[in-house]
């Protein structure tokens, strides 16, 4: 076992995601201590702030898009773009994806990836690196709260809009962050996605997930 799968597994319990019940994951169950023992086993490492160990909103709700409208993913190639715990990939894999891929550059994320496919059967490929750049070879890219800071959409949305006009369908699932684009987009569907207030600072998140155009 790796060290970054040692020190997930001691950090994070098994549970399943509010809003998608069917897939479990290896997710914090208290924010403040797995934060505050990231950041210290990390000081030595330089890896990101422990966003795998949460369920986001955004990937809860495509991953419920997908499972229930399991057309959106069968037979295609998808990419899980910041995929974070990977949950919308481990989705895309069940509603019987050609090929899922998913992407991160944190390696713990890289790791609860593979320990979250695995615990749930699902064939996953985690991509660790930046992928941004890369040409296209995805039919659905999907991409859940992921303009959460200025530097970040300014360095993933030029790429995302050359995969659409590149034929991929990509989505973003958005809730409410502040750098979410306002213009070239088309809504699919929201979604009302139990938060924790330690997180999110309410009980709930309205999540918009809507393609974005070229």
């Amino acid at each position: 076992m790796s060290d970054a799968e040692a020190f997930l597994r001691a950090h994070t319990a098994i549970a399943a995601p509010a809003l998608v019940p069917e897939i479990s994951l290896h997710l914090a169950t208290e924010i403040t201590p797995i934060w505050q023992a990231t950041e210290a086993w990390l000081a030595r490492e330089g890896i990101e702030p422990p966003f795998w160990a949460f369920a986001w909103p955004g990937s809860q709700a495509m991953a419920r898009l997908i499972l229930d409208a399991p057309h959106h993913a069968t037979a295609r190639r998808v990419l899980d773009f910041a995929a974070g715990c990977g949950l919308a990939a481990i989705a895309a894999a069940r509603a019987g994806a050609a090929m899922v891929e998913a992407a991160e550059i944190d390696p713990i994320a890289i790791a609860a990836i593979r320990l979250n496919a695995a615990l749930n059967g699902a064939a996953v490929t985690a991509l660790d690196g930046d992928v941004v750049g890369a040409p296209c070879r995805w039919d659905l890219i999907l991409a859940g709260d992921v303009c959460y800071e200025a530097p970040m959409t300014a360095h993933i949305l030029p790429w995302l809009r050359a995969m659409a006009a590149a034929g991929a369908e990509v989505w973003l699932a958005d809730p409410g962050r502040a750098y979410v684009p306002r213009e070239g987009l088309a809504e699919m569907a929201r979604f009302a996605v139990p938060v924790t207030r330690e997180l999110e600072d309410r009980d709930m998140r309205e999540v918009t997930i809507a393609r974005l155009l070229p």
